[in-house]
């Protein structure tokens, strides 16, 4: 009985189904199990990060996908928000601080798949702190008539970084005006 079972030419559609299926099941609960974790460790990443960019924060709320930032006595010290652009090696996810001013206060790379010791140099801070202080009409790689020096061989990654931030600074800022 069992070999006329085998020999069965649905035998192998049978058999793969449930293996496929069995499979499924596994990938779901530990996504379940790991998908938390994830997130909360991303979130440590923003907060380390946050604090980075604004020493004094006391505490953070989200709104609408941008951080609002507050010190120890309650006095709001500016925005964050993510942006993320296409680089030479993959997604590139920055983190970008605003003051009060709608200045950048600073940025840091969250997260990046950039070329090592050519694209990858967009996470040091001689690419990072040319961003301080800027405006969203400052934020243009100086070839373009902004204030920010490309990496040599690593224009690509460069403009994906200042892309990004002057695109989601913009929509940010147009959230940030209408919400007053």
């Amino acid at each position: 009985m069992f070999k006329k079972f085998l020999s069965n030419k649905a035998y192998p559609i049978i058999f793969l189904t449930i293996i496929v299926a069995i499979s499924v099941v596994l990938l779901m609960v530990i996504n379940n199990i790991t998908s938390p974790v994830i997130e909360a460790r991303r979130m440590e990443e923003i907060t380390g990060n946050l604090e980075k960019i604004f020493p004094g924060i006391d505490k953070y709320e989200l709104k609408d996908e941008i951080y609002f930032i507050y010190g120890k006595d309650g006095e709001k010290l500016g925005y964050a928000f993510t942006a993320s652009g296409s680089g030479y090696g993959g997604v590139i996810d920055i983190l970008v601080g605003l003051n009060s001013n709608f200045e950048i206060e600073g940025i840091s790379i969250i997260s990046q798949t950039e070329t090592p010791g050519v694209g990858a140099r967009i996470t040091e801070s001689s690419f990072t702190d040319q961003f301080k202080g800027l405006t969203i009409n400052d934020i243009a790689l100086k070839s373009g008539g902004g204030k920010i020096d490309a990496i040599t061989g690593a224009t690509i990654s460069s403009n994906a970084v200042v892309s990004a931030i002057r695109d989601r600074m913009s929509e940010v800022l147009d959230t940030l005006e209408s919400s007053k």
